[in-house]
């Protein structure tokens, strides 16, 4: 962790600050969310380090080169997200699916419905 939040062969007491502050706001809940984010974490960190590159290039294949590298960044901090995502939700969607027909003169209601507790149901 000291050396990722570390800028050059020196520990950075302030990046590897910035490195545990990303960790923990992630809110791991177990050894494998630790991980995750830790992974997250250095990804983030060398995508900010590439973007960095990517804006200061000097020649054409400095920034094929960043752009490359801060591309395959992106996608897999996103991969990540998704990946942590599912693992705390145990990879399960819901949708739910409708079909509502309404006649010319009908009127239909969009959204959640509860009765309402006016009256007792009875005619």
């Amino acid at each position: 962790m000291v050396n990722v939040g570390s800028h050059g062969k020196t520990p950075d007491d302030q990046g590897t600050a910035f490195f545990a502050s990303i960790v923990k706001g992630i809110e791991p809940q177990d050894q494998i969310e630790a991980m995750l984010a830790s992974q997250m974490a250095a990804v983030h960190m060398a995508t900010m380090t590439f973007a960095r590159r990517l804006a200061h290039c000097e020649t054409i294949p400095q920034q094929d080169s960043a752009e490359r590298a801060f591309n395959k960044l992106t996608r897999t901090f996103a991969a990540q997200v998704e990946a942590l995502k599912k693992y705390r939700t145990g990879g399960q969607q819901h949708v739910t699916v409708k079909h509502v027909t309404v006649n010319e003169g009908g009127q239909a209601i969009v959204g959640n419905v509860s009765h309402g507790g006016q009256g007792d149901g009875k005619k």
